[in-house]
């Protein structure tokens, strides 16, 4: 799931009930649960305020906001109609025309560096991307490959520029099976024909399953290649976020009525994320990264993603992460190169569901990445867009490929 997804989320409704309805701090177990949650973050904001006022925080926040390069990449905008009528918000990137061969300057360099001089083949690499983030989570990734390949980048229902889920909206839970329909919505508008190379992160590598597990026939006869970053294929009950026994199990007990309530009073709930939001930004560095040294206009960014998803949605989407299983699905992708690659560190969906991924596919490729958390995209974008343009390769998107430094955090614009 995601950003970051299940872990800060949880984290973030928790801390929130507990800000917007005093009983809640009353409440046992379950107020022991919430506590053993926030601790670890509530510790870092603490020593925090000890030397750093707290309008000076939120002027740091405005300023990391104004001058912060991240999620600003666009494309060409398109929307797909989904089999409830809810319209999907994606955007196109294209090929830029082949240039001669003595093109020159520092571009023409990285160009070369990352791709080589060939123009890139008639592939269309897809973007999907996790619970509670939107399309640029990928900011490092696109701002890599961007006029390289031929990209579409989307954002799931009711994440990001889409439309809230007509059905949801009907009172009908959202499932992994309806993401998988999206995205045949989204490629049957985007990428009618032509080869295609999918990548997903957490809930985004899930909604790729799900395709494969309702349309088989499209991964075979026009799926190159495929990546799942941060993900999982089932048994996501079974993840315990960092916690100690007594709080999981407290946690999965009353977190599905927390989210049910507080999803009826989204108002009052927006609030109290305003009111919590020194705690909220501790919850999301501590469930999407692991390296100490992380860029705080990085970790910003990330905490906009998140936050940017109304509570009723994050209330929508939970369940369907518990019941999720398309582990039958995956060997669908055993014909075609596939990459996984997790944060050793990742607290959400940890490293082991991806080894189990590949233990169902043995000739995959899996990167561990030391030192990452779950938006291992965000905190080692060098390494996932190396490990992607690899893929890129053998999936037969781009010609050639001598991997230079690119999509790196010192490297933006306006940095």
């Amino acid at each position: 799931m995601s950003e970051s997804s299940a872990g800060a989320a949880a984290g973030e409704v928790m801390a929130v009930a507990a800000a917007t309805a005093p009983g809640w701090r009353r409440a046992g177990v379950a107020g022991a649960a919430i506590g053993v949650l926030a601790a670890g973050a509530a510790a870092g904001v603490a020593v925090e305020r000890l030397t750093v006022g707290r309008g000076m925080r939120k002027k740091a926040r405005l300023a990391l906001d104004a001058t912060g390069p991240y999620g600003s990449l666009r494309g060409t905008p398109g929307r797909a109609v989904a089999d409830d009528g809810t319209e999907l918000y994606y955007e196109v990137d294209e090929v830029e025309p082949a240039q001669p061969e003595d093109r020159t300057g520092p571009e023409g360099n990285r160009r070369r560096r990352l791709f080589g001089r060939k123009a890139p083949a008639p592939v269309t690499v897809v973007f999907s991307h996790g619970y509670c983030l939107g399309q640029d989570s990928w900011h490092f990734q696109r701002a890599a490959l961007r006029g390289l390949v031929r990209a579409v980048y989307w954002d799931q229902r009711s994440h990001g520029r889409s439309e809230r889920g007509r059905a949801q909206a009907d009172g009908v839970a959202v499932g992994i099976d309806q993401l998988g329909r999206d995205l045949k919505a989204v490629i049957d508008a985007a990428v009618p024909e032509g080869r295609i190379v999918l990548v997903g992160h957490s809930m985004g590598g899930m909604t790729m399953m799900a395709l494969a597990d309702q349309y088989p026939a499209l991964i075979r006869d026009r799926v190159a290649a495929v990546a799942f970053v941060g993900t999982s294929s089932g048994k996501l009950g079974e993840v315990n976020f960092g916690l100690p026994v007594a709080g999981v199990r407290a946690v999965r007990r009353v977190l599905p009525g927390v989210l049910r309530a507080l999803g009826t009073q989204a108002e009052l709930v927006e609030k109290g994320r305003r009111a919590t939001a020194d705690l909220f930004a501790g919850l999301i560095k501590r469930y999407s990264f692991s390296s100490r040294d992380v860029d705080p206009a990085v970790a910003r960014f990330a905490e906009r993603l998140i936050e940017s998803t109304p509570i009723d949605v994050v209330a929508e989407f939970y369940p369907a992460f518990t019941e999720h299983d398309k582990s039958g699905a995956l060997p669908a992708f055993r014909d075609v190169p596939v990459l996984i690659l997790a944060g050793e560190k990742d607290l959400v969906t940890p490293s082991s569901h991806s080894e189990a991924i590949a233990d169902v596919l043995p000739e995959a490729e899996l990167i561990l990445v030391p030192d990452a958390g779950h938006l291992v995209m965000l905190e080692h974008p060098e390494t996932v867009t190396d490990r992607l343009a690899d893929l890129l390769v053998r999936g037969g998107a781009v010609a050639a490929a001598n991997v230079g430094e690119h999509g790196s955090t010192a490297q933006q614009p306006g940095r």
